[in-house]
This record gives C-alpha cells, sequence and structure tokens, in this order.
C-alpha cells in the first residue's frame, strides 16, 4: 500500500520541486533585470546631471564673454542657462535623493532657472541686463563651476571603483553606516557648500516668487478672541448668543490667525479665518451639503455680486467663472475710477442647487487692497496699443486693468478680449510701454463675463 502511494506521491512532489525551483529562478532573473534598469537609470541620471552642470557653467561664461550690447547673444545664453537647468533639475528628480541632505541645491537650481527664464524672454534692446544682474552671473558663473567640479570628483569615484547607486538607495533606507559613503558625501559636500554661499541679489522678478506674505505687512491692531468672535457672528448673521468657537493657528509666528466655526440658527455650520492683526476675514466657508444643480451660473453670478455688497466689499465686479458639477467659482476683482485692480482679488464659490455663496477665498483682497489707490495715466492711447494685435485678433471689448507683471509690480494695461483660431483670448498691453505684459485663454464660461 505504502508503496503505491509512494509511488504516486513521489513524482508529484518532485514536479512541484522543479516547479518551485523555475519559479524561483524566473522570480529572480525578473528581479536581477528591475535592479538592472534601475541602476543603469541611476548612473544615466547622475552622469547626466554632472554634464547639465557643467554645461550650466559653461552657457553662464559665455554669456559673460559676449558684449554688453549684444543682447541677441545674451538672451541666447540665458535661455540656453534655462533649458539645461531644467534638464539637470530633472537629473535630480531621478536620483534617490529623498533621504539626502541635497535641498539647497534643488533650490539653487531652481532659482538659475528662475533668473535666466525672467532675464532672457524680455526684451534686452530696451531693458538690458543690469550691473546687478551681471554681477549675479558672474557669481553664478563660480558658483556652478565649484558644483560641477564636486560632481565631477564624485563621478570618477563612482567610475573607478564602480559603485553602485541601489547600493547607497538601500545603505540609506537601512541607515547602514558601514556602506560605502563616497557617493552620499560627495552629495552632503555640494549641499554644504551651497548653503554657505552668500545670498545673491535675484532681483525683484525672481524674489516676489519666494516673498511670504505675513501678518507684519497688515495695518490694525491685534485682535483677541473675543473681538473675533463678535466679528464671526456679524458676518454670519448669528446672534449673539450663538455657539461661536475659536481656535488659534501660528502662535507666535508671522501668520498668526483665527478660525471661527459658527453654528448658524438653521443648524449649519459656518468657518471662517481672521488675520491676528486687524480681525480681516481671509476665508468663509459654509459646511452645508450641496444638492443637485437646480439654477443657472447666471443666478449664481448675481447673488455672489449681492452677497460681496451686503458684507460689505464694494465696488467689485466679476472677471471670470469656472463652473464644475453643481458648484461654479467666481473671481471677482475690485474696479476703481473705471479700472479694474487684478491683484485685489475675491474668489468666491456657489452653490448651483439654489444659488447661495457657500464661501470665498479672500487673502489677495487682504493682503492687495489699498484704499484710494493711485490710478497712473497711461501713457499710450488704445489705439497704439491695438498696434500689437495680431491682425486677425477680432477685438470684442476693452478696459483698463492693474496686472501684476513678471516683477511682481502693478502695472497698468489695456485689457482687449477677443477671438482669435476659434477660441477668446484677453491680452494685456502695457498702457506705457505698449508691449504684451500677459495673455489668458478664456473657457466657455469666462468669455461670457466681460
Amino acid at each position: 500500500m505504502y508503496k503505491n502511494i509512494s509511488a504516486v506521491l513521489f513524482p508529484v512532489v518532485t514536479i512541484l520541486l522543479i516547479g518551485s525551483l523555475v519559479w524561483g529562478n524566473q522570480v529572480k532573473e525578473e528581479r536581477d533585470a528591475i535592479a538592472v534598469n534601475a541602476e543603469n537609470q541611476y548612473q544615466r541620471a547622475f552622469h547626466d546631471l554632472s554634464f547639465h552642470v557643467d554645461r550650466i557653467h559653461t552657457e553662464l561664461g559665455n554669456t559673460l564673454a559676449v558684449n554688453s550690447t549684444s543682447q541677441g547673444m545674451q538672451r541666447k545664453g540665458l535661455m540656453n542657462v534655462w533649458r539645461l537647468t531644467s534638464e539637470a533639475q530633472s537629473d535630480v528628480n531621478q536620483l534617490p535623493l529623498a533621504m539626502l541632505p541635497f535641498d539647497k541645491t534643488e533650490e539653487f537650481l531652481t532659482r538659475i532657472s528662475n533668473f535666466s527664464f525672467k532675464a532672457g524672454v524680455r526684451d534686452l534692446t530696451k531693458e538690458p541686463l543690469s550691473e546687478k544682474e551681471l554681477q549675479t552671473l558672474k557669481t553664478l558663473y563660480k558658483n556652478s563651476g565649484e558644483i560641477a567640479k564636486d560632481l565631477q570628483t564624485v563621478q570618477n569615484s563612482v567610475i573607478a571603483n564602480n559603485l553602485r547607486w541601489l547600493d547607497v538607495d538601500t545603505a540609506l533606507a537601512k541607515q547602514n553606516a558601514q556602506a560605502d559613503s563616497t557617493i552620499v558625501d560627495g552629495f552632503k559636500t555640494v549641499n554644504k557648500k551651497v548653503e554657505e554661499y552668500p545670498e545673491l541679489d535675484w532681483g525683484p522678478s525672481v524674489s516676489s516668487m519666494y516673498q511670504q506674505r505675513s501678518v507684519n505687512m497688515l495695518s490694525g491692531v491685534p485682535m483677541t478672541k473675543e473681538d473675533i468672535t463678535r466679528k464671526a457672528l456679524k458676518f454670519a448673521d448669528a446672534g449673539n448668543n450663538a455657539n461661536c468657537q475659536i481656535t488659534e493657528n501660528g502662535k507666535g509666528t508671522d501668520w498668526e490667525s483665527y478660525t471661527a466655526k459658527v453654528q448658524a440658527p438653521e443648524g449649519k455650520t459656518i468657518s471662517m479665518d481672521f488675520t491676528r492683526k486687524g480681525g480681516l476675514l481671509t476665508s468663509y466657508s459654509d459646511e452645508r451639503q450641496v444638492g443637485a444643480k437646480k439654477v443657472p451660473v447666471d443666478e449664481a453670478l448675481n447673488k455672489a455680486g449681492q452677497f460681496l455688497e451686503n458684507k460689505g466689499y464694494r465696488n467689485m465686479k466679476a472677471v471670470s467663472a469656472d463652473p464644475f458639477d453643481n458648484l461654479v467659482n467666481f473671481s471677482f476683482v475690485r474696479e476703481q475710477d473705471g479700472v479694474l485692480i487684478y491683484p485685489e482679488k475675491i474668489t468666491v464659490r456657489s452653490a448651483l442647487d439654489n444659488g447661495e455663496v457657500i464661501g470665498f477665498q479672500a487673502s489677495d483682497f487682504v493682503y492687495e487692497h489699498k484704499d484710494n489707490r493711485e490710478i497712473p495715466k497711461p501713457k499710450i492711447s488704445l489705439d497704439e496699443a491695438r498696434k500689437q494685435l495680431n491682425k486677425d485678433f477680432e477685438e470684442v471689448y476693452n478696459r483698463k486693468a492693474i496686472i501684476k507683471n513678471d516683477q511682481a509690480e502693478d502695472v497698468l494695461c489695456y485689457e482687449i478680449g477677443g477671438k482669435i483660431n476659434g477660441s477668446q483670448y484677453r491680452l494685456y498691453i502695457n498702457a506705457d510701454t505698449g508691449l504684451e505684459e500677459s495673455v489668458e485663454v478664456l473657457k466657455d464660461a469666462q468669455a461670457g463675463i466681460s
């Protein structure tokens, strides 16, 4: 009997054993193939990074070498720097550096990219590189040369010692101090050196991108919890006996604020954020459930405008609408003396079940609002501004507007809306220089608001 069972089981077990060995070998081969592909990708990204940083150094040198009147060559060099920096950033993103301190170098590359792009796209014949910008380029040339040299040192070690990025990745994940640290130490050295570089004058166009808003920019006195409670109950149209919970945010920092939650008489909860300094409302949210869409966007727009008017936001004009599902977002900007002031913007969210406002965001308005803002006089006429339009552009409307330019400065423009190539656009022509400051394509819903 046992002989019969053995005769049956033995070949079955043998087949299973052989199958498991084959399967295990196949899994190992697949894992090895994945590891090889990953290592190849890491090696390629690392060597490309070293090459691109060296090319950035070369292009910065080329830009500095040409005559200051050769704006065409300067622009070409700056755009090459921007392109190469973007490629270097892509290389960094492909390396397993999540556990390595390389943030300062990444930030440095980002700022070089922004600086070269902002300087390269402008009309250098009318606004040539300033002495400060040329000095910044010289410093970037020196610094990028040092970084390129350090990366090449690591690269030579990787090649000479046949180092593997996968070993570094595994060691970092396991915090293995015994693993070869050539690559790790090399990248730490680069990052430490960049961190010690003195802060450069990147110019207003780049610095503005990193400028943080804080309550210190605001006027007014600090508010107490009691002050915010009164403001919240009034804005929510709730009685003084309504429940209002106040939470302090960012105490002791430059972003001190309060969050107020009010239980409205109808049983719904309204949440509001206020700045501590001045007690200015930055956001509002009605947390009710929104039902199915029943009212048109136009009706919701009218109610949104009336809501802002009732809450003390005067002279606000809708400039865009973005409907989605049963909600719609409207952008309102303040109008003064017939000029739209885009920096003073409020975004309103309305529910399309009944058209009522269920929230808004007013941070831009809070930080940019100026009472009786000084509106400059245009130096060119509307007809002169129209000379910049494409001959196929079909104008629908025009108006004056203040927008932020690339240097984060307020500029007066002629806003000209119209159609070309089957789409609708808004063009912003600088009312001083006649140059195009910005262009914006409009969605169907936005095109109806002008």
